[in-house]
């Protein structure tokens, strides 16, 4: 199992509105342009990141920037943005595991804690990380290009 692209390419978006925002317009044609993601794709990325209120985005040409400043947004609130967790729950079970078979009926008693405490731990430290730690990474990044 992988979480989608979805949240890299709404980090990605993040780090091209705080590096190109003074300059350009960051619209989903010029996000699409970094990403080399279809701008429809963007656009649905840029919907729900709009409607976690992370964004702010204006019709038409206008452009997106940062709803809040950067410190203020972890990664764990972009996270919750675009990821479609079901029901708040990282791991999905198969649906109907062989109650007849010892393993099968006890598969949740077995895993869901387990599953939890990892779930807990990964949300813990996308908690940590917030979008000025990105900010200064991608700074230092693009300094060393020069």
């Amino acid at each position: 199992m992988q979480i989608s692209s979805r949240f890299t390419l709404a980090i990605h978006i993040f780090a091209c509105i705080d590096t190109f925002g003074n300059e350009y317009k960051v619209t989903s044609d010029f996000l699409a342009g970094s990403t080399n993601v279809n701008p429809v794709i963007i656009r649905k990325i840029l919907g729900q990141l709009k409607g976690a209120g992370l964004i702010h985005v204006a019709r038409g040409t206008g452009g997106t920037t940062a709803a809040r400043p950067l410190e203020e947004i972890t990664f764990l609130d972009v996270y919750r943005a675009v990821e479609c967790v079901e029901k708040g729950e990282l791991f999905h079970f198969h649906e109907n595991p062989n109650t007849s078979c010892p393993v099968g009926r006890n598969i949740h008693h077995i895993l869901d804690d387990k599953l939890f405490r990892v779930q807990a731990a990964m949300e813990k430290e996308l908690a940590s990380i917030t979008l000025e730690d990105l900010r200064r990474d991608t700074e230092k990044y693009l300094s060393n290009e020069i």
